[in-house]
């Protein structure tokens, strides 16, 4: 009976520690490419989305597609209020995951709904793979607009 328990709580100890393990490998292939994202090229052609000729400081890609209920039901909801207490500020792009596959490749889009968040020079200052709340996108938001008050402020050397 005693033998029995061991094996049985070795197994146990051995599954959760396969489990964690795959947990961090998950989390660090996630991380890998969240980083390649970040480091794509900025995007300056090709992304119109909106209306009005002058670029805003902050553009957001939306990757979705007609399936996806979680980017109609939650993302777009949240992005709506993003525009809300933005306005001019930001531009919401929406991309056809399935229909834009270089996009989906540069940004390593691994779920819908993800939202790349641009600044005025395209280059890409945050990726959320799943849903944002539109708290995390505004701090997002805040911190490019913060950055670029920064770089426009700071004298040429």
């Amino acid at each position: 009976m005693l033998n029995v328990m061991l094996w049985r709580a070795a197994l146990l100890i051995l599954l959760a520690a396969l489990l964690w393990g795959f947990i961090v490998l998950g989390r660090r292939f996630v991380e890998r490419q969240r980083r390649a994202a970040l480091a794509a090229p900025a995007l300056v052609t090709g992304l119109q989305g909106g209306s009005g000729a002058s670029n805003p400081p902050v553009r957001i890609l939306l990757f979705s597609s007609a399936e996806c209920q979680q980017c109609h039901r939650l993302q777009k909801p949240a992005l709506r209020q993003v525009q809300a207490a933005r306005g001019d500020l930001v531009r919401v792009i929406e991309v056809d995951a399935p229909t834009e596959p270089h996009l989906t490749a540069r940004y390593r889009v691994l779920t819908l709904p993800t939202t790349v968040v641009l600044d005025g020079q395209g280059k890409a200052q945050a990726v959320n793979y799943g849903f944002a709340p539109a708290g995390r996108l505004l701090a997002q938001i805040d911190d490019v607009l913060a950055q670029q008050q920064i770089e426009r402020a700071a004298p040429l050397a």
